[in-house]
């Protein structure tokens, strides 16, 4: 009889506990009982976990349109070895679809921002202007840049001010991004359109033979989910999750339903999961391979023939695809959880490229290093509303952890196994991290190269190695931006 007792509260306890974790808004029940591919934090016919929380996403009906390219960002000033741009965050209304204007925030535009292009060797000056109604921040996702002018929550450019800020280049050739990050608005800033690109160039991206036409060959594609509502507008305070926030249809650069004319052979792809919570795994409708060459932060070694390609929020990555045994008038998708994310329409062709390149980028085996680590274990942990790291949510007036630049980091990240919890992808400003191991093993190809964000499922434990080449404040957090906003971030100060 007493143990029955002890069965029957113990059921209880759980169920009070899972009803506590529910998010307020979507649907809970829809989540665990799966959905398409891609849908949730966790993709349930990839990661073996089921989804916590769902929203579908639906295939447009929206009629094809060729897709939007953010247009290449003038220079105000260029010398030799300095560049000088203007970057404003501002309001405004785009068409997207049928049915009225949609309120949206853009970077000098209305929706999305220009790709801003900068050069290893060169220093950049930017001047950052607020024109918005509320504090914002200009976070340059990816850069080694000082803690000064990385864009934190803890620097806010108030509405009508400006910001000037400068930095050298001295990484590899990537695919970067920026976005906001002020306090406690950086999610729906995002939801309703900042983000821009940033492409670094150097020595070994110019002398690679890969396709580099810009909407030619070389096609970005921020790849974000939104819902539009009745009145076609993005509606974050209806739409909102504590567990994060998911939208029904993908937006390619801000297009619905977008395809793109292939006119070459090999088409380049930079792929960024723009949204703010979902998980997308990317193939191709024929199911052939593509050829991964670089992630986050650089060029992998070599190109890594993939099938399928998972990008968790705030991840890059740059894929060829081989066109040649498609006929001209045929077409090929790129999909994710069975929606056609773009169309490639194959027009006739010629040969941009000759074949793959065997290598890209020149590369040392990373190595956690003996002497002056500086070792780190941070465990994430927690859904909704309370979510933690080490234990603790974040305070801004709470230094987390003190080291030096230039010393040899070895960070062990965590993501705690627990009845409640989801994936994390783990996000470290200032830096460009090497991954050491994943559960104990050494990373696949495709996660060897430079990585800012890397993805935990529950039970995970991956460890990175690093050094800080820049001083100031930064901080740590998971990239789905409802959980960062309530709480899952800690600051380093490097000195």
């Amino acid at each position: 009889m007493k143990k029955s007792l002890i069965l029957i509260l113990s059921i209880l306890f759980a169920t009070v506990l899972a009803f506590l974790f529910i998010p307020s808004s979507n649907s809970y029940a829809a989540g665990m009982m799966g959905g398409n591919s891609g849908n949730g934090m966790m993709d349930n016919d990839e990661s073996g976990h089921m989804t916590e929380h769902s929203v579908d996403l639906v295939k447009s009906t929206a009629p094809e349109k060729e897709l939007a390219l953010p247009p290449i960002l003038k220079p105000d000033k260029q010398t030799k070895n300095d560049v000088y741009y203007t970057v404003t965050a501002k309001s405004g209304t785009t068409d997207f679809k049928d049915g009225g204007s949609t309120e949206t925030l853009g970077y000098n535009g209305t929706y999305l921002g220009p790709v801003i292009k900068i050069r290893r060797g060169q220093t950049v000056h930017i001047k950052e202007v607020n024109d918005l109604n509320e504090n914002t921040t200009f976070h340059w996702h990816g850069a080694i840049i000082d803690g000064k002018a990385d864009g934190g929550p803890h620097d806010p450019i108030k509405p009508g001010k400006t910001k000037n800020i400068s930095f050298k280049v001295q990484q590899p050739a990537a695919t970067l991004w920026f976005h906001p990050h002020p306090s406690g608005q950086t999610a729906k800033q995002v939801y309703k359109g900042l983000a821009g690109l940033i492409y670094v160039s150097d020595n070994t991206s110019k002398n690679l033979k890969i396709p580099k036409n810009y909407g030619v060959d070389d096609f970005p594609l921020v790849v974000q989910d939104r819902t539009f509502d009745s009145k076609n507008q993005f509606n974050y305070k209806k739409d909102y999750n504590s567990d994060g926030t998911l939208g029904e249809n993908i937006l390619v650069n801000g297009t619905l339903n977008p395809y793109i004319n292939v006119t070459t052979k090999f088409v380049r792809l930079r792929l960024l999961n723009g949204s703010n919570a979902r998980n997308y795994t990317f193939k191709l409708s024929n199911n052939q391979k593509m050829y991964q060459i670089a992630g986050d932060g650089s060029f992998l070694s070599k190109p890594d023939p993939i099938k399928k390609l998972t990008l968790a929020p705030a991840q890059r990555a740059e894929v060829l695809v081989d066109t040649s045994s498609i006929p001209d008038g045929e077409s090929l998708e790129l999909v994710a959880g069975g929606i056609p994310v773009v169309t490639l329409k194959m027009q006739a062709r010629t040969d941009n490229i000759k074949r793959m390149p065997k290598s890209l980028l020149k590369m040392v085996t990373a190595k956690a290093g003996t002497h002056d680590v500086d070792k780190q274990t941070l465990t994430l942990s927690g859904m909704s509303k309370m979510v933690e790291i080490n234990g603790k949510q974040f305070n801004p007036d709470r230094i987390d952890i003190h080291t030096k630049v230039g010393q040899q980091q070895v960070w062990t990240v965590k993501n705690k196994k627990q009845m409640m919890n989801m994936s994390h992808p783990f996000h470290l400003h200032g830096v460009q991290f090497r991954i050491l191991s994943i559960n104990g093993h050494k990373p696949p190809l495709n996660e060897t190269g430079y990585m800012d964000t890397v993805n935990l499922k529950p039970g995970d434990s991956v460890k990175l190695t690093f050094k800080f080449e820049k001083k100031g404040l930064y901080m740590y957090h998971c990239h789905n931006l409802e959980h960062e906003q309530n709480g899952m971030m800690g600051q380093i100060m490097v000195e």
